[in-house]
Order: structure tokens, then C-alpha cells, then sequence
């Protein structure tokens, strides 16, 4: 029922159209008002109704299927748990064809709702199936896709001309009258509720394999839109992962899922499934690009859409041009944010002062970029050194600088789930934390950055003293202590009487019983008065320039048990720092070896293990280590020795210029 302005005195018309096929044409300066009120009624109405009306004919795919035979004009009567807004809001219903009795499913986009709280007369309903094509073109509105009728969308039909298969050959017997009518049936790039037997290109068509993947893939499309009756949810990421999984690992089907998608954004007239078939297109766009061949026609498709998400999905595909595919489906954190209508995505990131940050991280933000953006936020001097951490169950990882963030987690998520199964055979649910920290300590210098020094190396060195891992003197470990009550509580003394209940706080666990409480509380206090007027973060920075001092600062440490070399003992502690591998006493402290990387020519780890060769290959020391921790060991190796060999290689060039 629109309305619109004219000159005349009255200023505004509007129009009434009714079933019987009238017109009626009113003036009034409140033109505007009487139709958003009659609409409203009639809204109200068809969301309260319980009665829909045949648009076409409709035979149920399959026998024994739950889906329900019906014909052009036929009253259906939807289920008790069903309203018109059941209709307008889903793509299937139930409900029970009045002529027939039969109950079931059916599609949506099939029905007209009747805006009516009782059954319509028949003489009413009889006007319904005299001219259901031209009424149901007033039903829509003129609108589709999110594009008003003026704007010509761009489609599939030109380039299925040279690269879709031929539709298949039908006989007359099979034709019914109403698909003669509509004459849509052999257009297949159109918008269609009929699974593929067949992929749509035409490339696929002698390949069996891809060819069945294909059609998988459009099977789970259906189901995600709601096209096809799915008794599983679209929580989760599983229908995402059947679209997608396929394209990924194979290119030649990438341009099928998006002329797939594209087919069914196409004149869908369910509102609910074209929203969900929007939100397939993000996810595709932010994964892999199309061939040269499609990509015109996607570029088109999506810019002569006025849907909101059509824009971002061009800025994504952009995107994942410069950037490059992905390896692994979205991660369900994606899934959920796009299916929530927001496109950005905030990732809250934790560092070792407590504080945590939200960050914007999209389908391409590789863990490089992710970590230049933290650094420039906390205005470090550099990312150089940092790194991503995940930690997810037991284990925390670093996130290689070259993956993408959410490749990386999808792959860790997938793999966790795959060692721990769950006893009753359901998928475990693991949650995962993402870290920020200091990964290698070559360039670090305390006072050098400010920030990284306070936020960072200060929180992630003082486990270390307090664990007992550095070789530290009483004097030390007295300034030391002073200067860790100093970051806690500032120029505050009252809680230096209470010092000797917080040893295992500030002094090191192993050398913490080589005096009494009282002359730890007198060493620390002497040397605190020493320091007076200090700044909390002057002291972290302070505490820093001390154990720079010695040979194991920003080093990781790790308990291991080895049996291979009878002159170290079994329990050993290794520091692994910028000079190498290093091999420590557990008691003395000492450093019996240093192994510098370039020593090193071989390791390996497992569950159990860490292995490494120094030396020779054939003749060289080999060490077997028992630990939970070689998988970190071996990245931390490997990470080291990876920046030694990029350094080497920059001062070669630069030595050649």
C-alpha cells in the first residue's frame, strides 16, 4: 500500500489494493500516517495468524519424507506451536493442508500469510488462487536481495551461459503446468530449496570425487540457511566447516561455494535464509579468493547489493588478495560474531602485569601484525622478541609470527580435542586464554624501554629469581627483595613489620633458609632505607639492572631428568637464553655447560621428551631429557636459532653492499 506527495492541496495519496483485485486512491494531508497504520494491522495480524495460503504447487522431495504435497490455493493450518511470525521469521514450518489433512513440513517462501485471527470464507480464499502470481508479486513488495526493483542486482546469468553444466533434459510428462509457468526450474542460478546432484561448473563435472564434494558442500549450505529442514542447530561450527573444509584443500572448488552462495542469494524471498546466506559470503570472503574468471562477476554481485554486510564482504576479499588463503575453516569465534551481525571482532589479550586489552583481530591478521598492533597500543620501542601465547588446557604455545591468528588457534583447538577425547564420545568444549609476553631476550637491555620493562620483564623475570633458578648471593637477593617490597607497596614501611611472613614473596625458595626471618627482615629494610624516594617503577627497572648482571637473565628454565651423560647429574636444570643451552646444577646453581646454537646441530621432542645433538652429527654429545615441556623447549630452540641465522644473513648483505 504505498503513498506518495503531490502538488495538489492535499499534498499526499495513497493507494489501497485489495485480493479482489481493486484499487482505490485516497488524498489526504495524512496520507502517510493512515498507511503505517493500516500496515501495522496488518503486520499485527499475519504475526498473530494461524493461516497461510499456497503461493505454487509444492511436492515434497523423496517419499516417506516429513515434508508435506500441497497446490497452488490450498489452506494450511500451521501447527499449535506455529504463528504467522513462525512463517515470516523461519525458512520451514509445520502445519496441515486443510483439503488433504496430511501434516508436515514446508517451505516458507511457499505461503502467503492471511493477516486473520479466524479462517478466512471460502469465497475469500477462492480469490487468492485466481491470480496468486500477480498477487504474490504485491506480497514481496518489490523488494529482494536488500535491492529495490529500480537497481538492477547483478546475477549468475551471463557467466552460467559459457560455465554452469547444461540444465538437465526434461519430458513433457514431468513438467507440470506451474513450472511451465514459472519457467524457472532450469535456471540453477537462481535461488533453490532442491539439493545438487550435480555441481553447478562445469570443470567438475568429469572429476567424481570433487564432483560429490561439491554437492556436499551445497547440501550443508541449504542446511545453514534453512532451506532444508535441519534438526541440528547452527550453533557451533560444524555446517561452516563441511562448506568450507572442501575449498580449502582443493582450489577448483572455491569458485563452486561461492556461485553456490551467489545462487542462492539470488531472488531468495525468505528474508531469514538470504540474512544467513549473507553470512556465509563473510566467512568465504575471509577465507579464499575466487579464480580471475568469477572474480568480476563476485565483485559485481556483491557491489550491486545494498545489504550492509555487502560492502564489508568486498573489503574482506581485498583483503584476503593482499594476505593470502587460509588454511583451516573459520574458527567458531568468527562463526559466532557474523551470525551476532557484527563484523568486528575484539579479542581480549592478557600480559604478565595482570592487565589485559581488547584488540581488533580479523579473518587475515596474521600473529606478526596482531603483535605490531599490541606494541604500538602499550608503546613499546618494538615487537622484537615478543610473542603470542595460547594457552589452552594445560599447555601454553607460542603462535608462529607467520600464521594466521585464527588458523592457528582453530589448529590448536582441533588438535587438543583430538587427544582428549571425551569419555561419553560428545565434543569437549576447551576454552583458550591468549597471551602476550617476552619470547626471546637477544636485544634486551633493562632501561633501554620503559614500558616492555614494566609491563613485561620485570612480571616474567621475578617467578624466576623467586623459584630459584639464578645463582644469587644473600647480598643480592637482600637488594633484590627490597626492591620487590618497593613495586608492591611503595614508600609505605607498615608492612616491613610483616616481612617475615612473605619471605617466599620476595626472597629466593633456595636460599631462603640460609638466614632467619628476622635477619632477611633487617638486610631488606637496611636496604630499602638505602633506596628511599624510589618510584615503584623505578624499582622494577632497578631490580632488572641486577640479574642483567648475570650469565642466566631472560632465560627459560626447565626441570628436566637426563640419563644419557653420567658427568651431569640426573635432575638437571637447562636455561635456554640468547648465549645457547645452558646446563645447571639444581643446587649449586652452577653452569656446567653452555652449548652456544651454533653447536647445535640437532633436536626433536615429544610428550615425554626433549632430544638434542651438539656437535657432529655422527660424532657428536647427544642429550635425552624426560620432560612434559619438550614441545616448548624445541620452539624455543628453533625460534632462537631461526633470528641467530636472519641476523647472520642481514649482515652478509650488508657486508655485500
Amino acid at each position: 500500500m504505498p503513498s506518495k506527495r503531490s502538488s495538489k492541496s492535499f499534498s499526499q495519496t495513497f493507494t489501497l489494493a485489495t485480493v479482489r483485485g481493486e484499487e482505490f486512491t485516497f488524498q489526504s494531508p495524512n496520507a502517510e500516517d493512515i498507511r503505517d497504520l493500516v500496515v501495522y494491522f496488518l503486520e499485527g495480524l499475519k504475526k498473530r495468524s494461524k493461516f497461510v495460503i499456497a503461493l505454487q504447487d509444492y511436492k515434497a522431495p523423496g517419499e516417506g519424507t516429513s515434508m508435506l504435497t500441497f497446490e497452488k490455493g490450498d489452506l494450511i493450518i500451521l501447527d499449535e506451536s506455529s504463528t504467522g511470525e513462525t512463517v515470516q521469521n523461519s525458512g520451514w514450518c509445520v502445519g496441515t493442508v486443510e483439503r488433504t489433512m496430511e501434516k508436515g513440513d514446508f517451505p516458507a517462501e511457499a505461503v502467503y500469510v492471511i493477516p486473520c485471527l479466524t479462517k478466512p470464507p471460502n469465497e475469500i480464499l477462492a480469490l487468492f488462487s485466481m491470480d496468486i502470481s500477480e498477487h504474490s508479486k504485491r506480497i514481496y513488495n518489490g523488494q529482494t536481495n536488500g535491492v529495490e526493483t529500480g537497481e538492477k542486482p547483478h546475477t549468475l546469468e551471463d557467466y552460467a551461459i559459457d560455465h554452469f553444466r547444461p540444465p538437465p533434459k526434461r519430458t513433457m510428462s514431468k513438467m507440470t503446468l506451474s513450472t511451465a509457468k514459472r519457467g524457472r526450474s532450469d535456471e540453477i542460478w537462481r535461488h533453490s530449496r532442491e539439493p545438487l546432484k550435480l555441481p553447478l561448473l562445469k570443470k567438475l563435472m568429469n572429476k567424481d570425487e570433487l564432483s560429490g564434494e561439491a554437492c556436499m558442500c551445497f547440501h550443508a549450505i541449504l542446511k545453514y540457511m534453512g532451506d532444508l529442514p535441519s534438526r541440528r542447530t547452527r550453533t557451533g561450527n560444524e555446517l561452516t566447516d563441511q562448506i568450507f573444509e572442501g575449498p580449502l584443500k582443493h582450489e577448483i572448488l572455491r569458485d563452486e561455494v561461492y556461485c553456490q552462495i551467489m545462487k542462492q542469494l539470488t531472488d531468495n524471498r525468505n528474508r531469514l535464509s538470504e540474512e544467513r546466506g549473507w553470512e556465509l559470503m563473510w566467512l568465504a570472503t575471509g577465507l579464499f579468493t575466487c579464480s580471475q574468471n568469477l572474480m568480476k562477476d563476485l565483485n559485481q554481485f556483491q557491489r550491486t547489493r545494498r545489504h550492509p554486510i555487502a560492502l564489508d564482504c568486498i573489503l574482506r576479499l581485498q583483503k584476503t588478495m593482499r594476505h593470502g588463503q587460509r588454511k583451516y575453516p573459520p574458527h567458531q569465534v568468527e562463526v559466532e560474531a557474523i551470525q551476532h551481525k557484527t563484523t568486528q571482532i575484539f579479542h581480549k589479550v592478557y600480559f604478565p602485569d595482570d592487565t589485559d586489552e581488547a584488540f581488533e583481530v580479523d579473518s587475515s591478521t596474521r600473529a606478526k601484525d596482531f603483535c605490531s598492533n599490541i606494541a604500538q597500543r602499550l608503546s613499546l620501542r618494538s615487537s622484537e622478541g615478543f610473542s603470542l601465547f595460547v594457552k589452552i588446557a594445560d599447555k601454553v604455545i607460542s603462535v608462529p609470527e607467520g600464521d594466521f591468528f585464527f588458523d592457528f588457534v582453530r589448529h590448536l583447538t582441533d588438535w587438543i580435542k583430538k587427544a582428549r577425547p571425551s569419555r561419553d564420545g560428545s565434543s569437549p568444549q576447551f576454552t583458550y586464554q591468549v597471551f602476550f609476553m617476552k619470547k626471546l631476550w637477544t636485544n634486551t637491555v633493562p632501561g633501554k624501554d620503559r614500558n616492555a620493562d614494566i609491563i613485561f620483564h620485570f612480571h616474567q623475570e621475578l617467578p624466576k629469581l623467586l623459584r630459584g633458578y639464578h645463582q644469587c648471593t644473600k647480598d643480592e637477593a637482600a637488594l633484590l627483595g627490597a626492591l620487590i617490597y618497593r613495586v608492591k607497596f611503595g614508600e609505605s614501611k607498615q608492612e616491613l613489620s610483616a616481612l617475615p611472613h612473605m619471605m617466599r614473596e620476595i626472597v629466593p625458595v633456595d636460599i631462603v633458609k640460609g638466614m632467619s626471618s628476622q635477619d632477611w627482615k633487617r638486610e631488606i629494610v637496611k636496604c630499602y632505607n638505602q633506596d628511599s624516594g624510589m618510584s615503584p617503577e623505578e624499582a622494577k627497572i632497578a631490580f632488572l639492572k641486577v640479574i642483567y648482571r648475570w650469565p642466566t637473565f631472560g632465560s627459560a628454565f626447565f626441570e628436566v631428568k637426563q640419563t644419557t651423560d653420567p658427568n651431569y647429574p640426573e635432575l638437571l636444570l637447562i636455561a635456554i637464553n640468547k648465549q645457547g643451552v645452558s646446563l645447571i646444577h639444581p643446587q649449586s646453581k652452577d653452569v656446567l655447560v653452555t652449548h652456544p646454537f651454533t653447536r647445535i646441530s640437532n633436536w626433536s621432542s615429544g610428550n615425554t621428551y626433549f632430544h638434542m645433538t651438539i656437535g657432529n652429527l655422527v660424532r657428536g654429545s647427544k642429550l635425552l631429557c624426560e620432560t612434559s615441556l619438550g614441545y616448548k623447549m624445541d620452539d624455543l630452540l628453533t625460534s632462537y636459532i631461526s633470528l641467530m641465522l636472519t641476523n647472520m644473513n642481514k649482515q652478509k648483505s650488508i657486508r655485500v653492499k
